[in-house]
Protein backbone atom coordinates (compact mmCIF):
# COMPACT_ATOMS: atom_id res chain seq x y z
CA UNK A 1 0.00 0.00 0.00
CA UNK A 2 1.28 3.49 -0.90
CA UNK A 3 2.32 5.76 1.96
CA UNK A 4 1.13 8.75 -0.07
CA UNK A 5 -2.39 9.94 0.75
CA UNK A 6 -4.51 10.47 -2.39
CA UNK A 7 -7.53 12.76 -2.16
CA UNK A 8 -9.99 13.90 -4.82
CA UNK A 9 -11.92 16.82 -3.36
CA UNK A 10 -10.75 20.37 -2.58
CA UNK A 11 -12.24 19.99 0.90
CA UNK A 12 -10.09 16.94 1.63
CA UNK A 13 -6.96 18.63 0.33
CA UNK A 14 -7.64 21.75 2.40
CA UNK A 15 -8.25 19.61 5.51
CA UNK A 16 -4.89 17.88 5.06
CA UNK A 17 -3.05 21.20 4.80
CA UNK A 18 -4.95 22.70 7.73
CA UNK A 19 -4.14 19.65 9.84
CA UNK A 20 -0.46 19.89 8.97
CA UNK A 21 -0.32 23.53 10.04
CA UNK A 22 -2.21 22.68 13.22
CA UNK A 23 0.60 20.22 14.00
CA UNK A 24 3.07 23.07 13.58
CA UNK A 25 4.26 21.85 10.18
CA UNK A 26 5.07 23.98 7.15
CA UNK A 27 3.13 23.16 3.99
CA UNK A 28 4.66 22.81 0.54
CA UNK A 29 2.68 22.77 -2.72
CA UNK A 30 3.78 21.42 -6.10
CA UNK A 31 1.13 21.90 -8.82
CA UNK A 32 1.50 19.54 -11.81
CA UNK A 33 -0.52 18.09 -14.67
CA UNK A 34 0.87 14.61 -14.04
CA UNK A 35 2.87 12.45 -16.48
CA UNK A 36 5.63 13.05 -13.96
CA UNK A 37 9.33 12.91 -14.81
CA UNK A 38 12.51 13.71 -12.92
CA UNK A 39 11.92 17.44 -13.36
CA UNK A 40 8.66 17.22 -11.41
CA UNK A 41 10.20 15.02 -8.74
CA UNK A 42 12.98 17.57 -8.28
CA UNK A 43 10.29 20.16 -7.50
CA UNK A 44 8.84 17.86 -4.84
CA UNK A 45 12.25 17.32 -3.27
CA UNK A 46 12.85 21.09 -3.30
CA UNK A 47 9.48 21.66 -1.62
CA UNK A 48 10.48 19.13 1.05
CA UNK A 49 13.53 21.27 1.86
CA UNK A 50 11.24 24.19 2.70
CA UNK A 51 8.35 22.33 4.32
CA UNK A 52 7.30 19.35 6.40
CA UNK A 53 4.12 18.38 4.53
CA UNK A 54 4.21 18.38 0.71
CA UNK A 55 0.98 18.32 -1.30
CA UNK A 56 1.40 17.57 -5.00
CA UNK A 57 -1.58 18.28 -7.24
CA UNK A 58 -2.18 16.30 -10.43
CA UNK A 59 -4.75 17.97 -12.65
CA UNK A 60 -4.84 18.38 -16.42
CA UNK A 61 -6.46 21.80 -16.45
CA UNK A 62 -8.83 22.26 -19.40
CA UNK A 63 -9.00 26.06 -19.24
CA UNK A 64 -5.32 26.48 -20.17
CA UNK A 65 -5.64 24.49 -23.41
CA UNK A 66 -6.76 26.10 -26.66
CA UNK A 67 -9.30 24.44 -28.98
CA UNK A 68 -6.59 22.95 -31.21
CA UNK A 69 -4.18 21.96 -28.45
CA UNK A 70 -3.43 18.59 -26.89
CA UNK A 71 -5.82 18.40 -23.92
CA UNK A 72 -7.37 15.09 -24.98
CA UNK A 73 -4.08 13.34 -25.66
CA UNK A 74 -2.10 14.81 -22.76
CA UNK A 75 -0.58 11.76 -20.98
CA UNK A 76 -2.38 10.60 -17.85
CA UNK A 77 -1.19 7.81 -15.52
CA UNK A 78 -2.18 8.54 -11.93
CA UNK A 79 -1.05 5.19 -10.48
CA UNK A 80 2.44 5.58 -11.91
CA UNK A 81 2.61 9.20 -10.80
CA UNK A 82 1.66 8.30 -7.22
CA UNK A 83 4.41 5.65 -7.13
CA UNK A 84 6.97 8.19 -8.31
CA UNK A 85 5.79 10.73 -5.74
CA UNK A 86 6.14 8.20 -2.96
CA UNK A 87 9.81 7.84 -3.91
CA UNK A 88 10.22 11.62 -3.86
CA UNK A 89 8.79 11.90 -0.32
CA UNK A 90 5.56 13.66 -1.17
CA UNK A 91 3.05 13.59 1.68
CA UNK A 92 -0.19 13.68 -0.28
CA UNK A 93 -1.60 13.87 -3.80
CA UNK A 94 -4.57 15.99 -4.77
CA UNK A 95 -6.03 14.52 -7.98
CA UNK A 96 -9.42 16.14 -8.58
CA UNK A 97 -11.87 15.67 -11.43
CA UNK A 98 -12.64 18.67 -13.64
CA UNK A 99 -16.06 19.00 -11.97
CA UNK A 100 -14.37 19.46 -8.59
CA UNK A 101 -12.15 22.32 -9.74
CA UNK A 102 -14.81 23.92 -11.95
CA UNK A 103 -18.13 23.21 -10.17
CA UNK A 104 -21.52 23.88 -11.78
CA UNK A 105 -22.01 27.58 -12.40
CA UNK A 106 -18.27 28.30 -12.31
CA UNK A 107 -17.57 31.62 -14.04
CA UNK A 108 -14.72 33.36 -12.22
CA UNK A 109 -11.36 33.78 -13.96
CA UNK A 110 -8.11 35.47 -12.94
CA UNK A 111 -7.14 38.05 -15.55
CA UNK A 112 -3.44 38.32 -16.30
CA UNK A 113 -1.73 41.62 -17.10
CA UNK A 114 1.25 42.71 -19.23
CA UNK A 115 3.46 39.78 -18.18
CA UNK A 116 1.33 37.67 -20.54
CA UNK A 117 1.53 40.10 -23.46
CA UNK A 118 4.62 38.60 -25.11
CA UNK A 119 6.40 35.24 -25.51
CA UNK A 120 3.76 32.50 -25.29
CA UNK A 121 0.86 34.89 -24.66
CA UNK A 122 0.00 35.83 -28.27
CA UNK A 123 0.46 32.23 -29.44
CA UNK A 124 -1.79 30.68 -26.81
CA UNK A 125 -4.75 33.02 -26.26
CA UNK A 126 -6.37 32.42 -22.89
CA UNK A 127 -3.64 30.04 -21.75
CA UNK A 128 -2.27 32.15 -18.93
CA UNK A 129 -5.73 33.12 -17.73
CA UNK A 130 -6.42 29.39 -17.37
CA UNK A 131 -3.13 28.81 -15.56
CA UNK A 132 -3.64 31.81 -13.29
CA UNK A 133 -7.17 30.71 -12.44
CA UNK A 134 -6.39 27.10 -11.58
CA UNK A 135 -3.23 27.93 -9.61
CA UNK A 136 -5.05 30.62 -7.65
CA UNK A 137 -7.64 27.96 -6.78
CA UNK A 138 -4.82 25.64 -5.65
CA UNK A 139 -3.28 28.43 -3.57
CA UNK A 140 -6.68 28.98 -1.93
CA UNK A 141 -7.07 25.27 -1.21
CA UNK A 142 -3.57 24.81 0.22
CA UNK A 143 -3.52 28.04 2.25
CA UNK A 144 -0.28 29.38 3.68
CA UNK A 145 2.49 27.46 1.95
CA UNK A 146 5.63 27.41 -0.14
CA UNK A 147 4.83 26.63 -3.79
CA UNK A 148 7.54 25.35 -6.13
CA UNK A 149 7.48 25.72 -9.92
CA UNK A 150 10.02 24.91 -12.59
CA UNK A 151 11.84 27.69 -14.44
CA UNK A 152 11.25 25.96 -17.78
CA UNK A 153 7.88 27.71 -17.78
CA UNK A 154 9.65 31.01 -17.10
CA UNK A 155 6.74 33.23 -18.10
CA UNK A 156 4.32 31.17 -16.02
CA UNK A 157 6.60 31.47 -12.99
CA UNK A 158 6.75 35.27 -13.35
CA UNK A 159 2.97 35.49 -13.63
CA UNK A 160 2.35 33.28 -10.59
CA UNK A 161 4.79 35.28 -8.49
CA UNK A 162 2.90 38.42 -9.51
CA UNK A 163 -0.44 36.86 -8.55
CA UNK A 164 0.78 35.91 -5.08
CA UNK A 165 1.99 39.47 -4.47
CA UNK A 166 -0.93 41.30 -6.06
CA UNK A 167 -3.65 39.24 -4.36
CA UNK A 168 -1.89 39.17 -0.96
CA UNK A 169 -1.89 35.37 -0.97
CA UNK A 170 0.03 33.71 1.88
CA UNK A 171 2.19 31.81 -0.62
CA UNK A 172 5.93 32.00 -1.18
CA UNK A 173 6.62 31.10 -4.82
CA UNK A 174 9.97 29.44 -5.49
CA UNK A 175 11.44 28.84 -8.94
CA UNK A 176 13.55 25.71 -9.48
CA UNK A 177 16.20 25.42 -12.23
CA UNK A 178 15.38 23.54 -15.42
CA UNK A 179 16.11 19.82 -15.19
CA UNK A 180 17.62 18.45 -18.40
CA UNK A 181 18.33 15.13 -20.03
CA UNK A 182 21.98 14.09 -20.34
CA UNK A 183 22.13 15.57 -23.85
CA UNK A 184 20.74 18.94 -22.74
CA UNK A 185 17.07 18.67 -23.75
CA UNK A 186 14.78 20.20 -21.13
CA UNK A 187 12.63 17.53 -19.51
CA UNK A 188 8.96 17.77 -20.46
CA UNK A 189 5.95 15.47 -20.35
CA UNK A 190 5.45 16.36 -24.02
CA UNK A 191 8.82 14.85 -24.96
CA UNK A 192 7.00 11.52 -24.97
CA UNK A 193 5.19 12.64 -28.14
CA UNK A 194 8.42 13.04 -30.12
CA UNK A 195 9.47 10.52 -32.74
CA UNK A 196 13.10 9.40 -32.77
CA UNK A 197 13.90 11.94 -35.49
CA UNK A 198 11.99 14.73 -33.73
CA UNK A 199 13.74 13.93 -30.44
CA UNK A 200 17.11 14.34 -32.15
CA UNK A 201 16.07 17.60 -33.83
CA UNK A 202 14.74 18.96 -30.51
CA UNK A 203 18.32 19.36 -29.33
CA UNK A 204 18.44 22.48 -31.51
CA UNK A 205 16.70 24.37 -28.69
CA UNK A 206 19.47 23.78 -26.17
CA UNK A 207 22.18 24.21 -28.82
CA UNK A 208 20.78 27.59 -29.81
CA UNK A 209 20.40 28.81 -26.25
CA UNK A 210 23.92 27.64 -25.44
CA UNK A 211 25.34 29.48 -28.46
CA UNK A 212 23.69 32.68 -27.25
CA UNK A 213 24.93 32.12 -23.69
CA UNK A 214 28.51 31.58 -24.85
CA UNK A 215 28.38 34.75 -26.93
CA UNK A 216 26.97 36.70 -23.98
CA UNK A 217 29.78 35.40 -21.76
CA UNK A 218 32.26 36.52 -24.40
CA UNK A 219 30.84 40.05 -24.26
CA UNK A 220 28.08 40.16 -26.89
CA UNK A 221 25.24 42.40 -25.74
CA UNK A 222 23.32 43.12 -28.94
CA UNK A 223 19.89 41.55 -28.60
CA UNK A 224 19.63 40.84 -32.32
CA UNK A 225 22.96 39.03 -32.45
CA UNK A 226 22.10 36.90 -29.43
CA UNK A 227 18.65 36.10 -30.78
CA UNK A 228 20.06 35.27 -34.19
CA UNK A 229 22.45 32.67 -32.77
CA UNK A 230 19.58 30.77 -31.17
CA UNK A 231 17.18 31.30 -34.07
CA UNK A 232 19.56 29.91 -36.66
CA UNK A 233 19.78 26.61 -34.78
CA UNK A 234 16.05 26.36 -34.10
CA UNK A 235 14.93 27.31 -37.62
CA UNK A 236 16.99 24.52 -39.16
CA UNK A 237 15.37 21.86 -37.00
CA UNK A 238 11.84 22.94 -36.11
CA UNK A 239 8.69 22.28 -38.07
CA UNK A 240 7.59 25.80 -37.14
CA UNK A 241 8.83 28.52 -34.78
CA UNK A 242 6.50 30.53 -32.56
CA UNK A 243 9.26 32.79 -31.28
CA UNK A 244 12.88 33.15 -30.32
CA UNK A 245 12.97 36.23 -28.11
CA UNK A 246 15.43 38.10 -25.94
CA UNK A 247 13.47 39.94 -23.26
CA UNK A 248 13.80 41.79 -19.98
CA UNK A 249 14.19 39.06 -17.38
CA UNK A 250 11.64 40.61 -15.04
CA UNK A 251 9.08 42.50 -17.14
CA UNK A 252 9.35 40.04 -20.08
CA UNK A 253 9.25 42.89 -22.60
CA UNK A 254 11.28 41.91 -25.70
CA UNK A 255 14.34 43.92 -26.64
CA UNK A 256 14.52 45.42 -30.12
CA UNK A 257 17.20 43.66 -32.17
CA UNK A 258 19.28 46.84 -32.16
CA UNK A 259 19.20 47.25 -28.39
CA UNK A 260 21.82 46.20 -25.86
CA UNK A 261 20.55 43.82 -23.17
CA UNK A 262 22.69 44.95 -20.24
CA UNK A 263 23.79 42.56 -17.53
CA UNK A 264 20.79 40.21 -17.47
CA UNK A 265 18.09 39.06 -19.91
CA UNK A 266 16.04 35.97 -20.67
CA UNK A 267 16.31 34.29 -24.05
CA UNK A 268 13.29 32.08 -24.67
CA UNK A 269 12.15 29.84 -27.48
CA UNK A 270 8.92 28.07 -28.44
CA UNK A 271 8.64 25.89 -31.51
CA UNK A 272 7.00 22.78 -32.88
CA UNK A 273 8.60 19.49 -33.79
CA UNK A 274 5.90 17.76 -35.76
CA UNK A 275 2.75 18.30 -33.72
CA UNK A 276 4.57 18.77 -30.41
CA UNK A 277 5.16 22.24 -28.99
CA UNK A 278 8.33 22.64 -26.92
CA UNK A 279 9.61 25.58 -24.90
CA UNK A 280 12.98 26.36 -23.34
CA UNK A 281 14.86 29.34 -21.97
CA UNK A 282 18.05 30.54 -20.38
CA UNK A 283 18.73 33.66 -18.31
CA UNK A 284 21.77 35.40 -19.74
CA UNK A 285 23.98 36.72 -17.00
CA UNK A 286 22.54 34.25 -14.51
CA UNK A 287 22.44 30.72 -15.98
CA UNK A 288 25.51 28.82 -17.16
CA UNK A 289 25.57 27.59 -20.76
CA UNK A 290 23.72 24.30 -21.13
CA UNK A 291 25.86 21.17 -20.89
CA UNK A 292 25.31 19.35 -24.18
CA UNK A 293 25.76 15.60 -24.22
Amino acid sequence: MSSVIVVKSPEEARALCDAARARGERVGLVPTMGALHEGHLSLVREARKHSDFVLCSIFVNPTQFGPNEDFARYPRDLASDVTRLEGAAASAVFAPEVSAMYPPGDETRVRVGPLAAHLCGPHRPGHFEGVATVVTKLFAIAGACVAVFGKKDYQQLAILRRIAVDLFLPVKVIGFPIVREADGLAMSSRNAYLSTDERSRALALSRGLSAAARAFTAGERRAGALRGLALSEVERAATSVDYVTVADADALVPFDDGADVGKRAVIAVACRLGKTRLIDNLVLGEDAPIALG
